[in-house]
């Protein structure tokens, strides 16, 4: 099962590569609204590393801010908010810290998350009942790039697949299932500080 999971968002987003289409300043315009004003989204996630290594656990994002829980391979979590990231690994005990203005998740994380200016749509690709665009950041471009791919049901986004691709061309993939909004995040849940 978690294989399938794991080709799931490659498959969708090769999909969308496949039958670009027009359109896409309105689709942007969405794209963007979706960002900003979705509450509360979790999600379950499968995430696949640029060594094709795989971990799962879930997704939690409010806009400007992003948790992942990981549950396999084993415990460990990454925060970002107010332009940074703080990632904690419990079996080496290591907490790794850096600011996400040379990141491309950065790019998910400004708020509001504007779709033009500092940040360039590389691309909006459809396929069946998907929408996929690609960002990356106007004054560097060479920084990598994100792209979001999304379900579109009767005019409905739903975020199910990030890919990064970093500056050294390493390609990160989370595939996201069960996806809901409107959880209420209690306080402190995106801290970045490391004693959580």
């Amino acid at each position: 099962m978690t294989r399938r999971l794991v080709l799931g968002a490659p498959l969708a987003l090769a999909a969308c590569q496949a039958m670009p289409g027009a359109g896409g300043g309105h689709d942007v315009a969405r794209i963007a609204h979706y960002l900003n004003t979705t509450r509360g989204l979790t999600a379950h996630m499968v995430q696949t590393w640029p060594d094709g290594g795989v971990g799962e656990g879930r997704l939690s994002y409010d806009p400007g801010h992003l948790r992942l829980d990981y549950d396999t391979p084993h415990p460990m979590k990454l925060v970002a908010a107010g332009g940074h990231l703080v990632f904690r690994d419990s079996l080496r005990q290591s907490v790794t810290r850096m600011t996400l203005s040379r990141q491309p998740l950065g790019l998910l994380l400004a708020t509001p998350v504007q779709l033009g200016g500092a940040i360039t749509v590389t691309s909006v690709q459809h396929g069946s009942n998907v929408v996929q665009v690609s960002l990356a950041r106007t004054s560097n471009p060479s920084q990598g790039l994100l792209t979001l791919g999304f379900s579109d049901f009767a005019g409905q986004l739903t975020l199910v697949a990030i890919e990064i691709l970093d500056e050294r061309r390493n390609r990160t993939r989370l595939h996201l299932t069960d996806v809901r909004t409107g959880s209420a995040f209690p306080d402190g849940y995106f801290s970045l500080s490391a004693g959580e």
